[in-house]
């Protein structure tokens, strides 16, 4: 087994590059720089041929609905002329029930037009579930590795119910426990079928979510004459975040400031076998946001498009507790029962509107479907047989993996900001020791958007 690992393992280069039909070579500088721009747009896609892949695909187009009752709950809790209006991007309504089909019809569309007989991608969230649709519509063999469960063969409820989902399009889902083997059998299934890699972090994959930013900023501008102040955007890999920012900025909404959000589970590692069940979200939580935020690479292509680095202005914290307070809130409030991913933007701008004047805008950009094992009594009822206490009170108090903190009321519910700064040290210090050239300190420049004086600053 070891021989074998290793002997896969040094071939993976030219799996990946046979698997997403891409040469990543060509786009090399020498050094740690890369083009970024060419790599992006080296493609027959632009943005209407993006979103008619879509359309043809039931996805995109989704409403943007303001959220009064949620909007006056804020404004309850700020002072006089403050409580921005609230915004959902309901991306629920896409075929597979959440944004990630964007990013899969795009994907699957490439793997169809270069001839691949099926697609595969590794992940425990909607994205598979998004592949296993759009590869059912197109007719094409679909196989979905998931890291599910624990050395005990415990798994969480979420990712129980979205490997159903992938099943109920006539996916083949492959689950593993947590650990370096979720890829290495990734690489194995790539290698032994010859399947196209529909990877979250291929140009494909990111660039299919630029059509998400261009609604949001059309919608905007239609229902209110302006573009929004602020974009709140779920982070976890950075795609999501990347390519809504894209968007943004190619409609011309480039003063709308692009704001992060992640649930806070710092102190849980997200290999760790023991910790694994010790958290209440799969995904949108600062175990995969930051280290993906400051690592882009550590993905399963060569060079990743999701950056989120390049576009972000600012990035916030929500705790368990608040997220699963707010999405009963949106039931309650505006009758939308949704799933915990967009909820966790939509705490977080709960929190961020009390700050903006209440003739601004903030919109939240996603929500996602749900399921049995997304709603919140399953996911506590989990949390509480491992172990976690559930509690009522000061939500910036919680503990990741000890309790859950339910906000005693709206006024508890608040964000914790996640300093740019310390995520640009972050980024560069694995580099203090390398030699760099001008051109890998103008990459790392336009990399953290700031200049090459403070690249070397930081370094």
């Amino acid at each position: 087994m070891p021989n074998a690992y290793d002997e896969l393992m040094a071939r993976k280069n030219a799996i990946m590059k046979q698997s997403v039909g891409l040469d990543y070579a060509k786009y090399e500088q020498g050094g740690i720089a890369f083009d970024y721009e060419a790599m992006m747009t080296d493609n027959d896609y632009d943005i209407d041929t993006i979103r008619a892949i879509q359309r043809d695909n039931m996805v995109g187009d989704t409403p943007l609905v303001e959220l009064k009752n949620i909007t006056a709950y804020a404004r309850k809790y700020a002072k006089p002329g403050y409580g921005a209006r609230i915004f959902l991007k309901d991306e629920a309504g896409n075929l597979s029930g959440s944004f990630k089909a964007r990013r899969a019809a795009l994907s699957v569309h490439q793997a169809k037009t270069l001839g691949y007989k099926g697609v595969i991608a590794a992940t425990s969230g909607n994205y598979g579930a998004a592949v296993a649709a759009l590869a059912a519509k197109a007719g094409l063999k679909c196989i979905i590795v998931q890291e599910c469960f624990d050395s005990k063969n415990v798994s969480q409820p979420e990712i129980l119910e979205k490997a159903r989902k992938c099943e109920a399009f006539g996916a083949e889902v492959v689950q593993c426990s947590v650990g370096p083997e979720l890829f290495y059998y990734f690489l194995k299934l790539l290698d032994e079928t010859g399947y196209f890699n529909a990877s979250l972090y291929s140009p494909y994959g990111v660039r299919g979510i630029e059509s998400l930013g261009h609604e949001i900023a059309e919608q905007v501008m239609r229902k209110t004459g302006r573009h929004p102040e602020a974009v709140i955007v779920t982070n976890a890999g950075g795609g999501n975040l990347t390519g809504t920012a894209r968007g943004l900025k190619a409609a011309g909404a480039t003063n709308t400031k692009v704001i992060g959000a992640s649930v806070n589970l710092y102190g849980l590692h997200m290999a760790s076998d023991t910790d694994f069940n010790k958290k209440s979200f799969t995904t949108g939580h600062t175990g995969f946001g930051i280290p993906f935020a400051t690592y882009p690479d550590r993905s399963d292509v060569p060079r990743s498009a999701a950056r989120p680095l390049r576009y972000m202005d600012q990035y916030v914290m929500v705790n368990q507790g608040s997220v699963f307070y707010i999405t009963e809130a949106l039931a309650i409030l505006e009758g939308m029962e949704r799933g915990p991913a967009g909820n966790t933007s939509l705490a977080a701008a709960f929190s961020l509107s009390q700050q903006m004047k209440d003739d601004e805008i903030i919109v939240v950009q996603e929500t996602e479907y749900t399921g049995a094992g997304k709603h919140i009594q399953p996911q506590i009822s989990f949390a509480k047989r491992n172990g976690i206490e559930i509690l009522f009170g000061n939500p910036l108090e919680e503990v990741p993996g000890k309790n859950i903190i339910f906000p005693k009321d709206g006024s508890y519910l608040k964000h914790q900001e996640i300093p740019m700064e310390d995520l640009r040290r972050s980024y560069l210090k694995r580099y203090k020791d390398t030699d760099l050239s001008e051109q890998d300190i103008a990459f790392l420049a336009e990399e953290l958007r700031i200049s090459t004086k403070d690249v070397r600053d930081l370094l």
